[in-house]
């Protein structure tokens, strides 16, 4: 009878306090929404097959490149609000820009190049870290916050035999045993950043994201060569990047036909940067007075 009691007790607080929960954010989705409009300039880098070790984190500071956006976000709750983002830029790197010794003597040898123009939609869901119980006139100075959610992505990795006078697509070469990719993706973008309060309607933000994609393919290398006869004649792209882009033409099996290319691992890309939020004025109701 006690246990029961106890039990019955506990649930009805748990049951009370949901309540009470579900009652303060609706009231705050009543009164307290708001939308923004935003703008971001970023930096754009990618963790792959041609950088310049096997590790993760491993990546090149030269091979950042640019990477713009647009946003709309509203705020639902006190900490949690949605934002869906168009975002264009770009990804490069180069293995002969790396070290012909030690791990990186592979990549050196490969000699693979390229580059990718990734356009991305998302939709992800911002928690701040300090909630906002007011309207958007009362929200905090400095808030930190987190965020996660889903990303489609159009992409098309690029080649140049010339030191990037031309440019070539990759996908439709076929370059890898068994390995044809789509140029559309998804990708599931996470991460972290810090808002601050700049007038009324501006809020500034720094943000850093991670995207976790579901191909190997954003350089166009994942797998083993197809091998110099499987690939046509020597003057056709599809050779020269397939096979004959290798400076290691030494007779042995680092270019033969089944000869490891990549890793077989999906590559990752970073959006780190800057974006300015305009909040749309949204109707604050005055409290009405008998």
């Amino acid at each position: 009878m006690t246990k029961f009691f106890t039990y019955s007790t506990l649930l009805a607080g748990l049951a009370l306090l949901g309540t009470t929960q579900q009652a303060e954010a609706q009231q705050f989705t009543k009164r307290k929404q708001y939308t923004s409009i935003g703008v971001s300039l970023n930096a754009m880098n990618y963790f792959g097959d041609v950088n310049p070790q096997t590790n993760f984190a491993s990546f090149k500071f030269g091979d950042t490149r640019p990477n713009i956006g647009v946003s709309i976000t509203h705020r639902y709750f006190p900490r949690i609000s949605g934002r869906f983002a168009l975002a264009a830029g770009r990804i490069a790197a180069n293995d002969d820009n790396q070290s012909s010794t030690g791990d990186a003597y592979f990549r050196n040898n490969r000699n693979v190049n390229f580059r990718n123009n990734i356009y991305e939609a998302s939709a992800v869901m911002i928690v701040d870290l300090i909630e906002n119980r007011n309207n958007y006139l009362k929200r905090p100075d400095f808030v930190p916050y987190l965020f996660a959610g889903l990303a489609g992505f159009y992409h098309n990795p690029q080649g140049t035999r010339d030191g990037g006078q031309t440019w070539v697509d990759l996908q439709p070469l076929n370059l890898e045993q068994g390995n044809s990719f789509s140029r559309v993706s998804l990708a599931i973008p996470f991460g972290g950043g810090v808002r601050y309060r700049i007038n009324r309607n501006l809020d500034a933000s720094f943000e850093l994201g991670l995207r976790k994609t579901f191909t190997g393919n954003l350089d166009a290398v994942n797998g083993n060569y197809r091998g110099p006869a499987d690939l046509g004649p020597a003057n056709e792209d599809r050779y020269y990047f397939g096979y004959g882009i290798t400076k290691d033409h030494r007779g042995g099996s680092f270019d033969a036909a089944g000869a490891k290319r990549g890793q077989g691992k999906d590559d990752w890309y970073t959006v780190v940067g800057f974006s300015l939020n305009y909040i749309l004025n949204p109707k604050i109701k005055n409290p009405k007075f008998r």
